[in-house]
C-alpha cells in the first residue's frame, strides 16, 4: 500500500474511470488517511445519502443508489472505496441541465453566489486555449471548435463546484476530507486544488493523480503510474 502524503487537510484522489488499479490504490488510500467525510465526483446529493444510510459492503448497494443508470464504469471496480471507510460521502455530481445550462452560457451564470470569489468571472485567453486543446483531446478532435468554449465552461463549472462540495465536507466534518475524481479535475494548475487555493489559502491540499503512463511535469503534487486497463478504442464512438 502507498502511504499517503500526511498532514493535509484535502486529499484529491484522481483517477482514469475505468480503470480497477486505481480505485483499488484510492481505498488503499483512503485506508491510510483515515479521513471525516469522502466527496465523490460521482454521486448525486441524493445518491449520497442513500449511501449514508445503508451498510457499504451490501452487495445491493449498486442497486439502492441507481448506479447503473448514472453512466459510470461498473459498480464492481468503485466498490473498494466504499468499503474503504465508514467516513460520511458527500455527492457532487451536478444535474445534466445545469451542465448543459453553463455550455450555453457560462460557468459563472450557473455557479451563482461566489463565483467571482472561485474566479469563475475571468479567464485568461492562454488558459482558455490550453484547456480548449485539452477538450478537444479528450474528445477526440472530433468536436466543432465552435463547442470547445462551452465545454471549457462545463470544464470549470465541475472544478469550481467540486471545490465548494469539498470545502463544505470540510467544515462540516474538520477534515481531513478526501475527493473522488478524475484526474483532469485533480490537477494543481487550473483545476480543483486551484480554485480552492483560492477562496481557502489556508488549507493545505495534496493531489493524487493516479496515471496509466509516465508525465512529464504532470501538474500534480505527486504521481502513481500503474498498467492501463484493457479498453476498446475510445475514439471510436466518434468517427
Amino acid at each position: 500500500m502507498s502511504a499517503p502524503a500526511v498532514a493535509q487537510d484535502i486529499h484529491i484522489l484522481g483517477e482514469v474511470h475505468d480503470n480497477p488499479l486505481r480505485h483499488i490504490e484510492q481505498a488503499n488510500q483512503i485506508a491510510a488517511i483515515t479521513p471525516s467525510a469522502i466527496v465523490f465526483e460521482m454521486l448525486t446529493p441524493d445518491q449520497a445519502a442513500l449511501v449514508n444510510s445503508s451498510d457499504r459492503n451490501d452487495p445491493n448497494l449498486s442497486m439502492i443508489i441507481g448506479w447503473e443508470e448514472s453512466g459510470w464504469p461498473e459498480f464492481a471496480i468503485y466498490a473498494p472505496i466504499f468499503a474503504a471507510s465508514d467516513a460520511p460521502v458527500y455527492g457532487a455530481a451536478l444535474p445534466r441541465d445545469t451542465v448543459i445550462a453553463a455550455i450555453a452560457s457560462s460557468a459563472a451564470d450557473v455557479f451563482g453566489e461566489g463565483a467571482d470569489r472561485y474566479g469563475l468571472t475571468t479567464l485568461s485567453d492562454d488558459l482558455r486555449a490550453a484547456m480548449e486543446a485539452e477538450q478537444a483531446e479528450a474528445h477526440c478532435d472530433a468536436l466543432p471548435a465552435e463547442m470547445l468554449p462551452g465545454m471549457v465552461e462545463a470544464q470549470r463549472l465541475r472544478d469550481a463546484h467540486f471545490a465548494r462540495v469539498t470545502l463544505t465536507a470540510y467544515d462540516e466534518t474538520g477534515g481531513p476530507v478526501v475527493l473522488i475524481t478524475g484526474n483532469g479535475h485533480a490537477r494543481t494548475d487550473r483545476a480543483v486544488p486551484a480554485y480552492i487555493a483560492r477562496v481557502r489559502p489556508e488549507l493545505t491540499v495534496h493531489a493524487l493523480g493516479l496515471l496509466e503512463a509516465p508525465e512529464d511535469d504532470a501538474p500534480f503534487d505527486r504521481v502513481i503510474v500503474t498498467a492501463p486497463a484493457e479498453r476498446d478504442d475510445t475514439c471510436a464512438a466518434f468517427r
